[in-house]
């Protein structure tokens, strides 16, 4: 048993957690917080997009790396952190820095990928978990389902949640990949690279919570989103 902990406590310290924030200087002390306490990772890197209150000196004095986006959106955010990846890490957790994603899915989700070899990600499936119906409204709701729909039917992506922020991939999948999204529809290409690059995805049940500030998605991102699940497509 001793041998089996310490075996899953290197695989969470090969592990890095990006946090992609702006503006959240309460939600990142409360995401950084909760996964520091639930994963023996070392290395929390948050990616600011120039925020102007006080997301980047809370965030350091937790002790997380920071990172600075050249340009703007979540897809850019990604990809400045996907430039300094650590050479030596397995997986790589993203979430969002607004404090929706319980850090206790975690260590199950890098446990699949352990476990199963061809499965490149794994993703927390707000809509069939225990679901907050005031952290996901009933127009962002029924939204992510038309989206959910379009997506599989276009990119043959099968999944119930493919637009969740909380997911675990394989390092060596982002260092191939050659990102074109820079904006919330960065979820659509992910999904499209993990199955080019010939592996599956795979989706747990996570909770889901009321976020913490002020919410900035909003419904014309989800005319962007649209927009990358055709370009993938044709």
């Amino acid at each position: 048993m001793a041998l089996i902990n310490l075996l899953k406590e290197e695989t969470v310290e090969n592990t890095e957690i990006v946090i992609a924030a702006l503006n959240e200087e309460i939600g990142v002390a409360l995401t950084i917080k909760e996964m520091s306490e639930t994963l023996s990772t070392n290395r929390i890197t948050v990616v600011d997009g120039r925020s102007i209150d006080r997301t980047v000196e809370i965030a350091k004095d937790l002790g997380a790396y920071i990172l600075y986006q050249d340009g703007f959106g979540k897809g850019d955010a990604i990809m400045k952190a996907i430039e300094f990846l650590q050479p030596e890490s397995e997986y790589v957790v993203f979430t969002d820095a607004d404090f929706t994603y319980p850090a206790e899915h975690v260590s199950k989700m890098i446990e699949i990928l352990e476990q199963e070899k061809q499965v490149g990600m794994v993703c927390g499936n707000r809509l069939e978990g225990n679901l907050d119906r005031k952290a996901l409204k009933s127009q962002f709701y029924f939204g992510n389902k038309l989206l959910a729909f379009a997506h599989n039917l276009f990119n043959g992506v099968d999944l119930k949640d493919p637009l969740t922020g909380l997911r675990v991939v394989r390092a060596e999948i982002l260092r191939n990949w050659c990102m074109k999204s820079r904006g919330v529809d960065v979820e659509v290409e992910l999904n499209a690279e993990v199955l080019k690059q010939g592996l599956s995805i795979v989706e747990i049940p996570i909770n889901y919570r009321e976020r913490v500030g002020e919410k900035k998605l909003k419904m014309k991102h989800g005319v962007t989103i649209l927009k990358r699940i055709f370009l993938e497509a044709f």
